[in-house]
Parts: structure tokens; sequence; C-alpha cells
């Protein structure tokens, strides 16, 4: 005779009956430490400047600086638990992030230029790292550790500094270079870059893939585009200023250059 399991008939039974199909609980805080600076920085910001306009669409800035800050302040996003996102989740054993992040919440980067230098002369370049904030605007300083390790500092919005370590983890002299960021990151990436000989051996292709994970989500991507970061440019430039040097041996600058037409009217570089 088959048994039946009935539900339970006491108050008391009934509700640990619910409780045991209840889900469990989510975690309160579901923003990582970095992201709550990052966001809190950026909530401040819009704040004074939404205040400063005196007006309804500065209002509106006020108003979302204010919810940035709330958001830093309680390290929760209503957004982020209604995706099952959860950026203070535990990370690797040497404490980078998991390579799922990257799929789920990563920024995909590519540019490529061709240079008329040939791959070898290239690839020593950058193989160099000390030389890359010399090409990248955006990187203050890389200091090499070991043939791998080196420590990296970008500049971030408002005079912020993000800094990491990372490792090569892929060398293939005169054609491939891979690293990625170890440790607990300021911003976790990974990349590569490669040298392709062009056709008939006429100049090298040079082409720069990253992926990074925002501080503060794809929302922070918009917010560091509003404060004048935007990664992927910078990026593009600094392959466009590698390209001069390798071919000039200089990087041009603006600096002390007229920036407007004697009529008054601006013009682009």
């Amino acid at each position: 005779m088959t048994q039946i399991d009935l539900p339970p008939t006491s108050a008391e039974n009934i509700e640990q009956y619910h409780e045991q199909d209840e889900p469990a609980a989510q975690p309160w805080i579901n923003v990582g430490h970095t992201e709550r600076m990052v966001t809190g920085a950026a909530g401040v910001a819009l704040a004074l400047f939404g205040i400063s306009r005196r007006s309804l669409p500065g209002a509106a800035l006020a108003l979302l600086g204010g919810g940035l800050m709330y958001r830093a302040a309680t390290g929760h996003c209503d957004g982020y638990q209604a995706l099952g996102i959860n950026t203070a989740e535990p990370r690797e054993g040497d404490g980078s992030a998991p390579a799922e992040a990257y799929f789920e919440r990563g920024i995909h980067i590519v540019h490529a230029f061709s240079i008329n230098k040939s791959p070898d002369e290239l690839y020593q370049y950058w193989r160099k790292l000390d030389n890359l904030p010399s090409i990248l605007s955006y990187l203050e300083s890389v200091t090499v550790t070991d043939e791998k390790r080196s420590h990296w500092v970008a500049k971030g919005p408002l005079d912020m500094k993000w800094e990491w370590d990372a490792e090569i983890i892929n060398d293939e002299p005169n054609r491939l270079i891979a690293w990625r960021s170890v440790g607990n990151a300021d911003v976790d990436n990974a990349g590569a870059v490669t040298f392709t000989q062009g056709p008939e051996g006429r100049g090298t292709e040079v082409k720069v893939v990253i992926d990074y994970i925002p501080t503060g989500g794809r929302f922070g991507q918009i917010i560091a585009k509003f404060l004048g970061r935007d990664p992927s440019a910078e990026v593009r430039e600094g392959l466009r200023d590698f390209k001069r040097v390798m071919e000039t041996g200089e990087k041009p600058t603006t600096e002390g250059q007229p920036r407007g037409t004697c009529s008054g009217s601006g013009y682009r570089d």
C-alpha cells in the first residue's frame, strides 16, 4: 500500500513546514568593497554637480547621486539582487575574480592598428612593460617585479588611483604577450597583445584584446564615461600613440598649441 505524506496539522508544525519550503534568504551585502568606494565617490560628485545646477535635471542628478551614496553605504543593490549578481562573492584562492565573473559582468575591448615596423621591434618595446605608461595615457606607472609579475597603477575618475598586480600567462617572443590580474585587484582584468606580420612582410598588425570587470558593473562604466574615463577610447588612442612612437620616434603633443581659429571657432586636432 502506498504511503501518502500528509501536510502537518498543528499550527507549530505548519509553520515549520512552510519554513522548510521557503528559499534561503539572500545576503544583504551584494556589492564589493572597491565598487562601494568608487560608487560612493561618484555619488558625491553627481550630488554636488546636480545641486550646483539649480534646475530640475540637476535635482534628478542629485537624487541619482544620493542613490549611489546609499548603495555604497549599505553595500546592497536591488538591481543586482534581481539579476542574481553578487560582486561581494568569494574570489579564487589567489584573490582574483573567477572566470564566470568576466562572462557575467565583464567588458570586452578589441582594437588593432597596422604599424610600419617589424614584429620583433614592436614586441621588444611592449615586452618592456615600464614603457607602457608612455603610450597608454590612463596608466600612471608599471613596476616590473620579476620576469612574469608586475604592479600597475592606473588613473581613475575623480583623481582616484586603481592598482593591481599582474602576471604574464603566455609569452611567445615576437608574436604574443598575454596577462591577467592576480590578487585583490582594484580592477580585475585580462588580455593579450598579438604581433602579426603584414602581407609580403610589410608592417605588422598589432591587436590588443582586453577583458575587464568595471568597478560598479556596467552602471559604473556609464558613470566613468560621464566623469571623463572611457577605457575603450583610451586603449584605441594608446595604440595610435604606439604607432606614432614606433614610426616617428616621438609622441605628438598638443601642449602649447592653439586650440581655436582666429575667428574663435574651435577645431579638432
